[in-house]
């Protein structure tokens, strides 16, 4: 099995500090895979962790000691927790040592499905912060805004463009996120077809798209703005290489981060400026390969002209202030627009940037959608039933994991489930926390669930 590891690549990496090639390639003999996962601090409703391993450089997260079948956790599905791979986690000690969760910032996440690291923003920043989560495929890009309408957040934007449209937005930005794609040999234990598809020449590929993606996007970031980038690769050509490139043309210096010598994470040097990179080596930590570099733009960046916007009138419907929490009155906490049909809400203090954002890039969603008006009634939509801006108190159906998964399977539930005889818009929920909307009806309960985030009848 020490053959599966491209000698290439092993002898490479020979030279790096706290680099073990025969524990590395030991490493990727085992069997079975690491799993862990992120819980949701805004759900506390969620999985029972006090016997669970924590991850070291991230307090919410954990590890677990089998792979249970997420699809049957309703937990899973309600946005209490995320499963992701332990050493992406880092991220959140990098927010944290560098002070970026001190103040309200304008993030971009620039590369950011399936949605694990955008999660991990919503949770660490600021929460006055607007998250901007983008990915460039369309056919991931829906996978991302379910991933962050089950999280809850109501100031993120999700966005599908190319990183090159962020140009268009100079100075913006405080923080850009850029987990880049890359040749993946960081996730050779995960997946086998990746030390197939692995050779020196896409390495070679992927450092220049790395460079490419990178400077379409950077001139979005401000002076002082942080960047964090990140790759699930060894080589040295898209980690310590790219930290030099930044240095030497993109106007960047790098940034120190703490880190614990017991987690055994190594820091690294590039040749050139000595940026600090941290390495995840799986024979050294309980991860996958993972690498950071943290770096601030110190070359002058002129910024985006904010125009002073004029405000709109208020047009919240006066339906929503029986369903969305709310200060002394809705048009104080949240500013409402439509999409087609569906009415939606965002932050009021961030109006200025989501009508910036909806002038200068393609949305895919924003806010919460929280239903539409028919007839002068709110028909509820799904994603408010998973906000965080959902009002507390409405009525709830608090179902056992039998009907539970069959009300995510879309299924009909029995009318025994509603014992207290309520009537009309109800959530269905799970260990008190909400999966999505029913109508109770004399007769029977009309099952709200999204057809398309079904689970299958196994």
């Amino acid at each position: 099995m020490s053959n599966i590891i491209p000698p290439a690549l092993v002898s490479k990496l020979g030279g790096l500090a706290g680099f073990d090639a025969e524990a590395f390639e030991a490493a990727h003999t085992l069997e079975g895979s690491i799993t862990s996962i992120r819980i949701n601090p805004a759900k506390p409703h969620g999985p029972d962790t006090a016997t669970l391993e924590g991850v070291p450089w991230c307090d919410t997260g954990f590890y677990l000691a089998a792979r249970p079948v997420f699809t049957l956790d309703p937990l899973f599905h309600a946005g209490c927790y995320y499963v992701q791979e332990a050493s992406s986690m880092f991220v959140a000690h990098a927010i944290k040592a560098l002070e970026l969760d001190q103040q309200p910032l304008v993030a971009l996440d620039l590369c950011a499905a399936p949605g694990g690291k955008s999660t991990l923003l919503n949770t660490y920043l600021h929460p006055e912060s607007l998250l901007i989560s983008n990915e460039l495929i369309k056919t991931r890009v829906n996978i991302l805004a379910d991933s962050l309408v089950r999280w809850g957040h109501t100031n993120t934007v999700v966005t599908n463009n190319d990183p090159s449209a962020f140009r268009h937005l100079p100075g913006y930005l405080d923080l850009m996120l850029v987990d880049a794609p890359c040749s993946g040999s960081g996730l050779f234990r995960k997946d086998h077809n990746a030390i197939s598809e692995w050779s020196e020449a896409v390495v070679r590929l992927c450092s220049e798209r790395q460079q490419r993606i990178l400077a379409d996007s950077l001139p979005a970031l401000k002076t002082g703005g942080v960047l964090l980038y990140s790759t699930c690769s060894y080589s040295t050509e898209e980690n310590e290489q790219i930290a030099d490139w930044l240095c030497d043309t993109q106007g960047m210096e790098p940034l120190h981060i703490a880190i614990d010598e017991a987690w055994g994470i190594e820091q690294t040097m590039s040749d050139k400026h000595a940026c600090p990179g941290y390495r995840f080596y799986p024979h050294k930590l309980r991860g996958e390969g993972f690498f950071l570099a943290a770096f601030r733009k110190v070359n002058e960046q002129p910024s985006f002209e904010h125009r002073k916007l004029k405000p709109e009138k208020a047009n919240a419907p006066k339906e929503l202030e029986n369903w969305i929490v709310q200060g002394d009155n809705l048009s104080s906490s949240f500013v409402t627009f439509t999409m087609g049909d569906d009415i939606f809400i965002f932050s009021q203090d961030r109006e200025s940037d989501l009508r910036i954002l909806q002038r200068m890039l393609y949305l895919k969603h924003a806010g919460t959608c929280v239903g539409r008006l028919a007839k002068g009634d709110l028909i509820p939509n799904h994603d408010l039933a998973l906000s965080h801006a959902l009002r507390p108190g409405l009525p709830m159906l608090d179902l056992e994991k039998e009907h539970a998964l069959e009300y995510l399977r879309k299924g009909n539930l029995p009318l025994t489930t509603n014992p207290q005889g309520l009537a009309g818009w109800a959530l269905a929920a799970y260990k008190g926390v909400p999966l999505g909307w029913v109508k109770l009806l004399p007769n029977r309960i009309n099952n709200y669930y999204p057809k398309e985030w079904r689970i299958a009848t196994l």
